[in-house]
């Protein structure tokens, strides 16, 4: 099932030319999203803004998934996620990202690495867990000490 999980991840990251800004933003938008989504992603799907630390913060299904979101892009205008790696971990998926952010008061463009982990049951993303930077990632993973 390992391989499957890591083309769910593949199927629910938006391609790199899409703006996530404004398609998190567009209600029409994220109703389509959300509808392809749904087969793929649990109901009570857990989203966590694991970038807070301590204060790390969880969202519930795919609403709150978009929340989650909504919360991070408000200061950007634009934003581009692309996924560098995919790591296989069989029930968890490791992605480490790149992604491209510009804020309103500037056309310069900023660059973030971060990392997300995605844990699935029965088929279904149960838990994604988002992180500031890519140790994180890799130490929530088991991969780094």
């Amino acid at each position: 099932m390992s391989q499957e999980n890591v083309e769910i991840v593949r199927a629910l990251i938006p391609p790199p030319d899409v703006d996530v800004a404004r398609l998190l933003r567009d209600d029409d938008l994220f109703e389509q999203v959300k509808a392809g989504a749904e087969p793929l992603v649990a109901s009570d799907v857990e989203s966590v803004a694991a970038w807070q630390g301590g204060d790390a913060r969880t969202y519930a299904g795919i609403d709150g998934f978009r929340k989650l979101w909504l919360d991070w892009l408000e200061p950007w205008t634009a934003y581009h996620a692309s996924a560098d790696e995919i790591i296989d971990q069989g029930d968890r998926v490791l992605v480490l990202a790149r992604d491209r952010a510009r804020r309103a008061e500037t056309d310069a463009e900023f660059e973030l690495q971060s990392g997300s982990l995605w844990e699935f049951e029965d088929g279904r993303l149960v838990r994604v867990e988002f992180f500031r930077n890519r140790v994180q990632a890799l130490e929530a993973a088991g991969l780094r000490e």
